[in-house]
């Protein structure tokens, strides 16, 4: 997974920073909150692991930032405080999993796959989206009925977003914002080519189209 890491101590995030790349992961480290925002306007992560406590701008300041436009990416935050008080500050921002100092990296491992599996992002696993319906996002394939289909990169992007946001209304901003680079940006008739593929796969009735709002898959 591509993840985010910021933290402002030279050796915790040396030691982070090695211990994610041997576990095959492909971090990029920052040392403070404007670099991580630098970082999150210019590409994609799968993963932020961010510290509360760092320079120029808190790890909880940057998650309510990005979270104010609609940028899902789950987030793990590093604490040394120990009340609940900013814990439960973490949540409302919108991180998604924490973990408190002193930890071990077998701690950070076990949270990082829970994250995985909640959010889809097991390299090999597979996504059940209904009876007979099933999505490989590492592989861009969809399995309809015994039937395999080879799915455009971004293609598979949409369906397992909107799969992971099920039973919502999902905009064309938020689905731009968590799918494509912003270097990338698609054109509405390139999104609406890659629904209409993929109703045609699904049925018309998994995908709907919010008129004014995006689409909802149900």
């Amino acid at each position: 997974m591509k993840i985010l890491l910021l933290e402002d101590n030279s050796i915790l995030s040396d030691i982070l920073f090695h211990h994610l790349k041997n576990s095959l992961h492909e971090p990029l480290h920052v040392s403070d909150g404007k670099s991580a925002l630098n970082a999150l306007c210019e590409q994609k992560f799968d993963l932020l692991i961010l510290d509360i406590n760092v320079p120029k701008m808190s790890g909880l300041e940057v998650i309510k930032e990005i979270r104010s436009y609609k940028d899902t990416t789950p987030a793990i935050i590093i604490t040394a405080f120990q009340d609940t008080a900013h814990l439960k500050k973490g949540f409302e921002n919108g991180c998604d999993d924490y973990i408190k100092k002193p930890f071990d990296l077998e701690e950070l491992d076990l949270r990082i796959k829970n994250i995985q599996k909640r959010f889809g992002l097991e390299g090999d696993d597979a996504i059940s989206i209904d009876k007979g319906i099933v999505l490989m996002p590492s592989k861009n394939r969809l399995h309809v009925e015994g039937k395999e289909y080879i799915l455009a990169h971004k293609e598979c992007e949409v369906l397992r977003y909107l799969v992971l946001h099920k039973n919502r209304v999902v905009s064309i901003d938020e689905l731009i914002q968590n799918v494509w680079e912003y270097d990338t940006m698609p054109s509405d008739a390139t999104i609406r080519v890659y629904i209409k593929n993929l109703r045609h796969l699904l049925g018309k009735q998994k995908i709907h189209t919010i008129r004014g709002n995006g689409y909802c898959f149900e």
